[in-house]
């Protein structure tokens, strides 16, 4: 097969968690600029609907299903309902995650860290578990985790320390299954971003101007990184070009962890 072919995506079907923004919109898009139908997911229904029909309007076949993944039930109806209303599911991307809260670990409440937990760590071991299942009888499929530097390094700035906890069990829950499942022709890998651009953290810019300079400053290329920027690994996952890859956490830091 040509090296470009082995990119494409065509006739396989993607869902993608998380999806209504940020870097699990941009991963949605380049799955189906690749040629993937894609299939997103948001706890907000005005939301999940604008990142529908902006994908919709570049040409990509976009259904939705509208859950708060950060709740375990939610997670479970959701995986539900996928099965049910789809055919097959070929491509995982558990991107649902984030922080939320910066409480120190002395004041963290029981309730907001597992709360932060199931966001980042539980919401993907359902997903994986209820939607890798049919992968694994086919013989066939790719999972894609978004994990995060934090799992490797503690921040500076961040408090209550769930976060990292959640985002280093995600990366070795990766680990664990893609060996569990390597032999089964389904594949699991994840993307560990650094400081990237997002909605978030322009939020944050706005709340801290500050804030831009000090992390730019801080990661060797001198800046952060761009949403659309992840798209491209998120593509080598899912296709075929990365069929002897499993197992691993790819970072995407612009050189941070370097220093």
């Amino acid at each position: 097969m040509p090296i470009l072919d082995q990119f494409r995506l065509d006739g396989r079907r993607a869902l993608v968690t998380g999806a209504t923004r940020g870097l699990g919109f941009e991963i949605a898009r380049a799955l189906g600029e690749a040629g993937a139908s894609l299939i997103i997911t948001g706890r907000d229904a005005a939301h999940l609907d604008d990142a529908a029909s902006q994908l919709q309007s570049e040409g990509h076949t976009v259904a939705t299903l509208q859950a708060d993944l950060g709740i375990p039930a939610e997670a479970e109806s959701m995986c539900a309902r996928a099965l049910s209303e789809f055919d097959r599911i070929d491509i995982l991307v558990n991107n649902v995650g984030g922080r939320r809260i910066n409480t120190p670990t002395e004041d963290l409440a029981l309730n907001e860290w597992q709360r932060i937990i199931d966001l980042n760590l539980t919401h993907a071991f359902l997903c994986t578990k209820l939607l890798g299942a049919p992968m694994l009888k086919r013989g066939s499929g790719r999972i894609i985790n978004v994990s995060s530097i934090s799992a490797q390094w503690a921040g500076r700035a961040m408090r209550g320390r769930a976060y990292e906890t959640s985002k280093a069990a995600l990366s070795m829950f990766t680990k664990s299954v893609a060996a569990d499942w390597a032999s089964s022709g389904v594949t699991v890998n994840a993307v560990a971003p650094g400081s990237f651009l997002t909605d978030a953290n322009r939020r944050w810019i706005t709340e801290k101007p500050e804030f831009e300079g000090e992390v730019a400053s801080s990661i060797p290329m001198g800046r952060w990184g761009q949403p659309h920027e992840i798209g491209g690994l998120a593509v080598y996952l899912a296709s075929d070009a990365s069929s002897y890859m499993t197992g691993q956490v790819i970072v995407l830091d612009g050189g941070r962890l370097l220093w």
